[in-house]
């Protein structure tokens, strides 16, 4: 004690003891003010940002939860730098997308049509009907996987049928206020629930935390880590993050802070919980993997350590992660539709992004809604939605490729060109997907 009262930083200390304790006691008598004031500030953290949630939301869904889950029961902890790699990728191809359409006041959908040849644009759309049919037949797959785990009494066909409905409606009659406030509160659900299972499972983190030291690509994984690297965050939903920030009045380049934050928030979202469902995945055997039993054989698993109240809280964690990618995949895939439709007609070339009433836009939303319902008779969800998510990788090295051509035109960005960093990390994203893609087709 003397020797603590005589030491030059005595001062110091002491003065923060004295303030830590006069927090405590004002805190006794002020606990309503301090508590007002959190709720506040989270308020107006979650006011400043929206359209990450959306994308985060819509991004962490049927694909990227089917493929980490079968992975990580397959190759256990091996390839979870996918996930981090992944997350990483859609970071930066998101944030040239914004840059992008807030500097040029266009859509990047726009720039492909407008400054790329039309063969291109043609390629697109007709990628952009296939996977569309694929995805939301998917997320119908999934969405009723989850449900019926839940509530057996249904099939999965009839859930799935049911949710695509719902969703439909709540795209169609509702707005993007609406939209947004859902999202939030489901990214919310799914954040808390799988961290509290990861937090109540017995792991063994020395192991976990080799895998990243020495990330390895497994036989026979290649097909996973391209639906991990490829789905983790989106694919083409990544071009709905143009559309989603019109929709919040993020127009110029004084909103290119805001969005980098809401990119970095929502991908630090998606790479935790990919990470933990490949976690939380590593223990089951491969074989509970190739059935509708995937969700429950996750579950019972996660019960094992956490308990019956674990299982439920997943089980509702896990539905509202793919519903919520249902309800941004039919709320933004039908803004890239109609654009296409209406920039190559030159309709309503005044403001062609937010036309939620465009017959185009209900068009699609439509087809989205109701043809590929029949592939949830082919009684095979989880095998949908792998495929789907390695069909989404196929964007990738397209979009990586445009991002490198026109955010390095100075006479079209003009002083917001690609920095040497995001050159870079652009063509590592590009001759990854590529060689994996080489590596996929080599071995298939």
């Amino acid at each position: 004690w003397f020797g603590f009262t005589t030491c030059p930083e005595r001062h110091v200390v002491l003065f923060c003891l004295v303030r830590l304790k006069s927090f405590f006691v004002l805190e006794q008598f002020n606990s309503n003010l301090w508590y007002e004031g959190l709720l506040s500030q989270l308020k107006g953290v979650f006011n400043y940002l929206g359209p990450g949630f959306i994308i985060a939301a819509t991004g962490v869904g049927a694909g990227d939860m089917m493929a980490a889950t079968v992975a990580g029961s397959s190759f256990g902890t091996t390839i979870l730098w996918a996930v981090v790699v992944g997350a990483a990728f859609k970071f930066v191809l998101n944030e040239g997308i914004a840059r992008w359409q807030l500097t040029t006041q266009t859509s990047i959908l726009n720039a492909w049509i407008t400054k790329i040849h039309p063969t291109v644009s043609y390629l697109f759309l007709v990628y952009l009907i296939l996977w569309s049919f694929i995805v939301a037949g998917a997320l119908m797959a999934a969405c009723g996987l989850a449900a019926h785990s839940i509530f057996p009494q249904m099939s999965i066909t009839a859930w799935g049928i049911i949710h695509s409905l719902v969703a439909v409606s709540l795209i169609f009659f509702g707005r993007y206020a609406l939209l947004e406030n859902i999202m939030k509160a489901f990214i919310c659900l799914m954040f808390l629930t799988i961290l509290t299972n990861l937090f109540l499972a017995d792991l063994d983190w020395s192991a976990i935390a080799y895998s990243f030291i020495s990330p390895k690509i497994p036989a026979g994984s290649v097909k996973f880590i391209l639906g991990m690297i490829g789905g983790v965050g989106g694919s083409v939903t990544l071009l709905c993050y143009g559309y989603w920030m019109k929709e919040k009045g993020w127009n110029s380049m004084g909103h290119l802070k805001k969005s980098r934050i809401d990119l970095s928030i929502a991908y630090l979202f998606t790479g935790v919980f990919g990470l933990a469902i490949v976690i939380l995945a590593s223990g089951l055997s491969p074989e509970k993997m190739s059935g509708n039993q995937i969700v429950i054989s996750l579950a019972d698993k996660i019960m094992i350590t956490t308990g019956i109240y674990g299982k439920w809280i997943f089980l509702v964690g896990f539905w509202g992660a793919v519903f919520s990618s249902m309800l941004g995949v039919w709320n933004g895939v039908p803004y890239i539709f109609n654009e296409f439709v209406t920039t190559f007609k030159m309709e309503d070339k005044s403001n062609p992004l937010n036309e939620t009433t465009s017959k185009y836009y209900r068009y699609f939303l439509a087809f989205l809604a109701f043809p590929p319902m029949c592939l949830l008779f082919l009684d095979k969800p989880v095998w949908i939605i792998i495929i789907y998510s390695v069909a989404g990788a196929f964007f990738m090295p397209f979009l990586a490729a445009t991002l490198l051509f026109l955010n390095n035109k100075m006479d079209l960005i003009r002083t917001s060109k690609n920095s040497k960093a995001i050159n870079i990390i652009l063509i590592c994203t590009l001759i990854l997907f590529l060689y994996l893609l080489w590596v996929k087709l080599k071995t298939a």
